[in-house]
């Protein structure tokens, strides 16, 4: 498993383990010894640990993967590139069963570069020979997640900041964790698949609707919204990089493809119920988020 150390893959690692599995991680820093877990220290540029990482593996769950890196470069080689080795060790060590976390960005290449690598790192995969599925999920919550946190804290001290006008779709972070840990034991029917989970939520949300379930969660269910105009967000990614430098949240990239307005998970694309279905409800999950954020100090 890659990406084991992070939001996503911490809690995949931990659903897997429950699960019984036993997995060799990749990590690039010591990490506390885990019962299940066989730590690899390594990177995805480092080839020697990716093929340690999966001599004699069942399946490879490729999770890693960047969000917020200066430039295109940088973006095709943590997305791109490490998933041709992460594929080049899989086939190297036999191993057959491959699950690939992408993203919905994946969708619409032309918008960022992050949505670029993003397909073209699927397009390795499609074209790995392995008995592969691909998830592309949409925005992903929960306890640990940073990506979300400064809206839930915006909207605690009363006011949403939004996009222009769109609508999203979005899972919580067990949920999905639920369903890689189901595709890396299952290949029958999802050998040469790709799926969009999320949380049920028919035609998914508007910003606005997703923003007031935030409210409800840390006690402002009818906080204000604001709509940010898309030149003005297109400003703040500017201006964000330029202040924060490397630690900017709305980059450039990321101005642009929040900026879009249809961000919710294709119909048709969702897996089979026989395989996963999403069981938390999503206020209830918001609602355990801010706890999380709130017991760690966070919020």
């Amino acid at each position: 498993m890659t990406g084991a150390t992070g939001f996503v893959g911490g809690a995949t690692l931990s659903h897997a383990i429950e699960a019984g599995w036993h997995v060799r991680a990749l990590t690039r820093r010591p990490q506390p010894e885990r019962p299940g877990v066989t730590w690899i220290a390594g990177a995805l540029d480092n080839k020697a640990s990716l093929a340690e990482m999966s001599a004699g593996a069942n399946a490879v769950m490729h999770i890693a993967g960047v969000v917020n890196v200066p430039n295109r470069a940088a973006f095709e080689a943590g997305n791109a590139t490490a998933t041709a080795n992460v594929i080049a060790a899989a086939r190297a060590s036999g191993v057959s069963r491959f699950v690939h976390v992408s993203s919905l960005a994946a969708r619409e290449p032309a918008l960022s570069d992050y949505g670029w690598s993003k397909e073209c790192a699927e397009a390795a995969v499609r074209a790995s020979e392995l008995d592969w599925t691909i998830v592309r999920p949409p925005a992903v919550f929960g306890p640990g997640d940073t990506e979300m946190l400064d809206l839930f804290r915006m909207v605690r001290r009363g006011i949403a900041l939004l996009p222009p006008r769109g609508r999203m779709s979005a899972i919580y972070v067990d949920d999905l964790a639920r369903l890689l840990v189901a595709l890396g034991a299952e290949n029958q029917t999802s050998c040469s698949q790709l799926y969009e989970p999320d949380d049920g939520t028919p035609g998914g949300w508007s910003h606005r609707g997703f923003a007031r379930a935030i409210g409800r969660a840390v006690g402002r269910p009818h906080v204000p919204t604001l709509t940010t105009p898309a030149l003005l967000l297109k400003a703040g990614g500017r201006i964000d990089r330029f202040v924060r430098r490397g630690r900017a949240k709305l980059t450039p990239d990321r101005a642009r493809y929040i900026a879009h307005p249809d961000w919710v998970v294709s119909e048709g694309a969702r897996p089979p119920a026989a395989i996963w279905r999403p069981e938390h409800d999503t206020d209830e999950a918001l609602a355990e988020t801010v706890r999380w954020y709130r017991r760690e100090g966070w919020l």
